[in-house]
């Protein structure tokens, strides 16, 4: 298969069945989203050159992918947008309602009939399910009950984004084609989606670099390297153990096969110049023809970076004094006190919009804190890493760029930089703006290391990253002697590396003095555990008042929520009205800053508006 280049994939075998669960995993750019685009029939052979290849489908399966979900009347509401994913169920509610009153009005048999087969395929079909399937997904992918009957022309395009996701899921395509699905999903609306799929009663086939996502949802995975398709059966762990006992025993066998090779070419050669033994030799070369050749096995794709990360100097033990510091923009999102050491792996994990990054965005000097305070040791260092900043844009070329870096750097030092993170030869002469968004994260990793900080502090370093790339990063960090602090969605990264956690939920932050498997096993048992004892604490808190300072006392706090929403939206106005402002149009920086301001806000004016709801009713 070519697309106007080289080949991107030569040697492709898939199988899909009904109920598949199919993990695509592959090196960025060896062609998994081309063959994503193949299946849902945006790329056909016939614009490719297939060499002989077919895809052959049986029947008229529906088959579903975000990029083809699109909404038809801007003005409907989110819910109203969701239900129209139960089309059928909710024609076949409509046919059973009106068999129904036919068979209240006469009970003939033929009525009857209709009344039971009708009742047999919803109940199949889920209808008597479907409503609290879609109400659990709308709120575990962030939206709030106000939010449900606003038009879809008052989201933003990543809330759009999630509503077309959730609509396209709910929709139940017979393959559904799932491209890096948990990309800016926060780990509540991951465990809803694996949860999902892994009821799914039709196929499914992943293209996703979250390696925990794929060992809960998938059975079997493919495989792309070299241009051609392996299948393991199993999930993403068993795969890796599969690929390199395969890839083992495949060398030892070629290896014995090489050595019996030479043994009997050896031999031949030996004697196929003596008359008596001329016919042995002959004898020998043929046996060496009629064999089953085994082929060497090929070389790993595992091409990446290759760099070590040691601080220029050691801090103090003290690294980061954080005291009732309390963050957000206009309004607070969170207040924390904690203390981090020499050597700690703090990992920052939680919702979208609760306030991770404005964390670390605070810690670096990049917003002010509302009030509090913190302060860094002696001899502190800090490094940052900010995914939105590592997408810089530009005319200079790479090796520019790292020079402008780092001015007392010659060609030959900023190369060898450059080359350990895979940007060799005429790759340098690369203009920022011709780089993928894994490059650029490369190029910017590179200059981070570059300076030995002994504190890191980093914003979603793996987005962009392919597994290979992400497992590099890992090892770097792992053995890294510094003290780092990190905010990721990669459940494995953060498994790996933090031995504390920071999580940001609806209510604030909490500190753990523990890692990730010690956090979900306190969270499974909190979820277990009986409610007994909560009951009995709200039945003493309860408090007997009149009921006119009751209406008093709602009144109040009515005027309140409104006097808040209504700041809130003025702010929100000034936001946007800055965003269009020419000087910011440009200034991408800029930009970015503004948007978080005002995902925020709309997050709070959210709550504000179900707080109003809640008084009024």
């Amino acid at each position: 298969m070519d697309l106007s280049g080289e080949p991107i994939l030569s040697d492709i075998n898939l199988n899909i069945t009904t109920n598949s669960r199919i993990g695509l995993v592959g090196r960025n750019g060896c062609g998994k989203t081309t063959l994503l685009r193949l299946l849902c029939g945006e790329l056909s052979l016939a614009n490719v050159e297939s060499d002989g290849g077919f895809m052959a489908i049986s029947g008229n399966p529906q088959i579903g992918a975000l990029n083809q979900m699109t909404f038809r009347d801007d003005s409907v509401s989110l819910v109203e947008e969701i239900r129209s994913a139960y089309e059928y169920i909710l024609k076949l509610k409509a046919e059973l309602d009106d068999a129904e009153q036919k068979m209240a009005a006469s009970a003939t048999e033929d009525n009857i009939k209709r009344y039971t087969d009708l009742l047999d395929t919803f109940t199949r079909e889920g209808g008597f399910y479907f409503e609290k399937e879609y109400e659990a997904a709308i709120k575990k992918f962030g939206f709030t009950d106000s939010q449900k009957h606003r038009p879809l022309s008052e989201f933003s395009g990543g809330q759009r984004t999630k509503i077309a996701f959730l609509k396209l899921l709910l929709s139940k395509p017979d393959l559904l084609l799932l491209d890096e699905p948990t990309n800016h999903l926060d780990i509540e609306a991951v465990s809803w989606l694996e949860d999902y799929i892994k009821n799914y009663k039709k196929a499914v086939l992943i293209v996703s670099h979250d390696r925990m996502f794929l060992d809960n949802t998938v059975n079997e995975i493919y495989e792309i390297e070299h241009g051609k398709t392996t299948r393991y059966i199993g999930n993403y762990s068993q795969f890796v153990k599969q690929k390199k006992l395969q890839r083992d025993q495949q060398a030892k066998d070629f290896e014995a096969q090489q050595k019996e090779i030479a043994r009997i070419q050896a031999t031949a050669d030996r004697f196929r110049y003596k008359a008596t033994k001329a016919a042995m030799a002959q004898s020998k070369l043929k046996s060496i023809e009629r064999m089953e050749k085994i082929d060497a096995p090929d070389s790993y794709d595992n091409r990446t970076f290759k760099a070590t990360l040691e601080p220029a100097v050691q801090s103090a033990k003290e690294v980061l004094t954080v005291s009732n510091l309390t963050i957000g923009f206009d309004n607070p999102l969170a207040t924390l006190s904690f203390n981090v050491y020499r050597g700690d792996r703090v990992g920052i994990i939680g919702g979208n919009g609760k306030g991770k990054s404005t964390l670390v965005k605070t810690l670096v000097g990049k917003i002010p804190a509302l009030s509090g305070s913190f302060s860094t040791g002696a001899l502190v260092n800090a490094g940052y890493f900010d995914q939105q900043l590592a997408q810089i844009q530009g005319s200079e070329t790479i090796l520019d760029n790292m020079l402008s870096t780092f001015p007392s750097m010659n060609d030959f030092e900023a190369r060898s930089a450059l080359g350990a993170f895979l940007f060799s030869g005429e790759d340098v002469f690369k203009t920022i703006d011709m780089l993928s968004g894994g490059e650029r994260v490369r190029l910017a990793l590179c200059k981070l290391f570059r300076k030995s900080p002994n504190l890191l502090i980093l914003d979603e370093p793996t987005n962009h990253m392919d597994i290979i790339s992400k497992e590099t990063l890992e090892d770097i960090l792992a053995s890294y002697s510094g003290t780092l602090i990190f905010v990721s969605h990669d459940r494995y990264f953060v498994k790996k590396l933090a031995d504390r956690l920071i999580t940001f939920e609806n209510d604030g932050a909490t500190v753990w003095d523990f890692g990730y498997d010690e956090y979900m096993l306190r969270q499974e048992k909190q979820q277990t555990a009986p409610t007994q004892e909560i009951k009995q604490e709200k039945k003493e808190k309860k408090s007997y008042t009149t009921p006119l300072k009751e209406k008093q006392k709602r009144e109040k706090a009515l005027k309140k929520a409104e006097e808040k929403i209504n700041e809130l939206e003025t702010r929100l106005d000034q936001l946007k009205h800055e965003q269009q402002l020419p000087e910011n149009l440009a200034d991408y920086q800029k930009l970015s800053e503004l948007q978080e301001q005002i995902d925020t806000l709309e997050a709070e004016l959210l709550e504000q508006m179900e707080v109003w709801e809640g008084l009024s009713e």
